[in-house]
Parts: structure tokens; sequence; C-alpha cells
């Protein structure tokens, strides 16, 4: 009875103990759900933020990260403040850059418009303005569906105008399932899964997959989220240069 009792409470002991590795392996980023290879997704790139503390762009391997997204600002007047060295230094490398607007719900979509046109600069072979879509971090929402799409194209529209490229709409899974199913049709789509491929309703398309939260990098001492452009490297090329 007693080597019965033993034996389970080391099979549960082993459980606890290997559950206990992959939450770590997870949280750390050494282990993810996704691995999308550089031959189905030979265009591979990065996004960041002051979060990333200060980067050795030089020790970043240029097969992996292709192009960058910079995170420039957020709402009506927060501006990041990694956003110009990040953007200098990265350019400075040879990599291809954007910068991202976290979009919020408690300011006007002129206003945030202005915020970033004001902080990035309009350059040659740069990848078009991003749009960062999402619940998290974002203010309480108290504008209903029809009001939110209605700032959100007036932050559309005025950023086009200004940088004659189609603004790229990040977005999580849930608000594209709110906000964005049928909506906004002629905008690229930048999504986040870091479960599995994206599939989204009526098989819309998507031009950028945020395929894992906390990517390990040389270069960076924190981890850092990883994207993958769908198409091949020539497609890309198209994209930067219109």
């Amino acid at each position: 009875m007693y080597k019965l009792i033993n034996k389970v409470l080391t099979i549960f002991l082993g459980i606890i103990i290997v559950g206990l590795l992959l939450i770590y392996g997870l949280y750390s980023g050494y282990i993810r759900f996704n691995y999308p290879s550089l031959t189905e997704y030979p265009v591979q790139g990065i996004d960041v933020s002051h979060h990333q503390n200060e980067i050795n762009w030089q020790q970043l391997d240029k097969e992996r990260v292709r192009f960058i997204f910079i995170k420039a600002t957020e709402g009506g007047d927060f501006k990041d403040k990694s956003f110009t060295i990040n953007w200098q230094k990265a350019r400075d490398q040879g990599f291809v850059v954007g910068a991202y607007h976290f979009f919020t719900f408690c300011k006007p979509g002129e206003k945030q418009a202005q915020n970033f046109i004001e902080t990035v600069p309009k350059v040659v072979n740069m990848l078009p303005p991003v749009i960062d879509l999402e619940y998290g971090g974002n203010c309480q929402l108290t504008m209903d569906k029809s009001q939110v799409l209605a700032e959100i194209t007036i932050l559309i529209e005025r950023l086009e105008a200004f940088y004659q490229k189609k603004p790229v709409l990040y977005v999580t899974q849930e608000f594209f399932d709110d906000f964005l199913e049928g909506q906004f049709e002629q905008n690229p789509l930048w999504i986040r899964n870091i479960y599995r491929t994206p599939a989204l309703k009526g098989q819309r398309p998507w031009l950028f997959w945020q395929f894992a939260n906390r990517g390990l990098l040389d270069g960076i001492d924190t981890v850092v989220d990883l994207n993958a452009f769908n198409g091949s490297k020539e497609e890309f090329e198209t994209l930067i240069k219109n």
C-alpha cells in the first residue's frame, strides 16, 4: 500500500515539476507556441518601445530581423521616450522601420493623429503607419461602437493623407471581433495571435502576424514581440516603396 502511495506521489510531484518548468519556459521566452520558419515567412521582424530599454542595434540578427515597428505615440499627448533614439539608430543600421500609435478611447481621433504626425517624420522607404487597436492598457470604454469607429476613421484618414500610405491596423482577436469585422477592409491588418496562425472571420487576409510576445534576441536584454510579414521579399519591398 505504501509503495503505491509513494508511486502516486512521485508521479504527482513529477507532473507539478514539469508544469512549473513549462510555465517558466513560456514566461521567460524559452518556449513559444509559434515557430514560423524563414522558408514560409522569409521576412520577419520585431516591434519595440521604451520597455525594451537600450537596444544594441549592431547585435541584432539581420536575417531574423528585417523590419522594426517602433512605438511613437499614444492617445493625444503621450510620446514614447525612446522613439527618437530607436528610430535613428535602427535606420542607421539599415533596418526597415515603421512607427505605431496606440489608439485610446478617451481622446479624439484628430488629436491623436496630430500627436503622431508631430512625432514621426515622413521619410522614404518607411513602413506604413500603424494604429494599435486593443483593449489592454486602454482607457475605460464609454463610447458606443459607432463613435469608436468614427474616431478611428478620422485617425486613418489623417495619417493616410499625410504619409500617403494606407495605415496598417494592429488588432487583437477580441478587438477585431467587436469592432473591425467588415470595417476598414482596404486597410491591411496586423493580427496578434501568440497561439496559432491567425484565421479571421470571413477569411479576411492579414499582412503582419505578431506570433510571440516574449521573444529572445541578442542585442535586447528584455523579451520582445516577434512578427512575420505575410508575403515574399519582393512583396515586402513593394510595400515600403509604395
